[in-house]
C-alpha cells in the first residue's frame, strides 16, 4: 500500500511542495501518453488510494473525484502520437511528465516519478520503481493519468469506431491489431507503434 514515507522524508529535508508524478499510455498503439502531476496535502490518507491499475474503473473514476477536489495543486498533460515518433515513447513520456510537472498552478520543488528514469525536470526528483503502489502523491497522479487517458479512447472510439478502442484502450490485443489490417491505421496511430504491420 502507499504511505507519505517519500514525502514526508523530503518535507523534513527542508522542501515544501513535493509532487507526484505518473504517466499513462506507453503501450497503446494509438492515441498520447498522459502524465499527471498531483501535490497532496501533508499527511492526507484517501481512503482506497493504490496503484490505478488494481482498482476497478469505477472506484478510479470515484477516486479521480476525489483527488482533483482535495489536491493542493493538480495538472494532467500528454504528449502527442506525433511527438512519439519523432523523439520515441520514452522521450514522449518524459515530455507529457515534465509539462504536467510544470503546468502545476502551485509550483513543486521537488518531484517523485514513477518508474527507474528521470530527464530535464527543471526541479529536483527522485525516481520511485512502482512508486504507483508506495507513493500516495504517485498514486493520485496514476489516477489522474489512467482515468483520463481512458476517458479520451472513449471518444476516440466514437470517432473510429471500427477499431473497438473503448474495450481495449488502444492495447495490442489481437483483436486490435487484426482491426489495424483490416482498415489501415487512423491518423491517431503511433507510427513507430505499427512494426506488426510489416510481416
Amino acid at each position: 500500500m502507499p504511505s507519505f514515507e517519500f514525502e514526508e522524508k523530503l518535507y523534513t529535508q527542508g522542501y515544501t511542495a513535493v509532487c507526484g508524478c505518473d504517466e499513462a499510455g506507453r503501450g497503446p498503439l494509438c492515441g498520447p501518453v498522459v502524465a499527471a502531476a498531483v501535490i497532496l496535502p501533508r499527511g492526507l490518507i484517501i481512503e482506497g488510494l493504490n496503484d490505478s491499475k488494481r482498482l476497478t474503473e469505477k472506484k478510479r473514476e470515484a477516486l479521480f473525484e476525489i483527488v482533483k477536489e482535495k489536491a493542493v495543486a493538480y495538472a494532467i498533460a500528454e504528449a502527442s502520437p506525433e511527438e512519439i515518433d519523432e523523439i520515441n515513447i520514452l522521450n514522449a513520456s518524459m515530455l507529457a511528465m515534465r509539462r504536467a510537472v510544470e503546468a502545476l498552478n502551485v509550483p513543486a520543488d521537488f518531484a517523485l516519478i514513477d518508474g527507474n528514469c528521470s530527464r530535464g525536470f527543471k526541479i529536483p526528483t527522485e525516481t520511485v520503481v512502482k512508486g504507483d503502489s508506495k507513493s500516495y502523491s504517485i498514486a493520485a497522479a496514476s489516477i489522474l493519468a489512467k482515468v483520463t487517458r481512458d476517458r479520451q479512447c472513449i471518444e476516440l472510439d466514437k470517432l473510429y469506431p471500427q477499431y473497438g478502442i473503448a474495450k481495449h484502450k488502444g492495447y495490442p490485443t489481437k483483436e486490435h491489431m487484426d482491426a489495424v489490417r483490416q482498415y489501415g491505421p487512423a491518423p491517431i496511430y503511433r507510427k513507430s507503434f505499427l512494426k506488426f504491420l510489416d510481416k
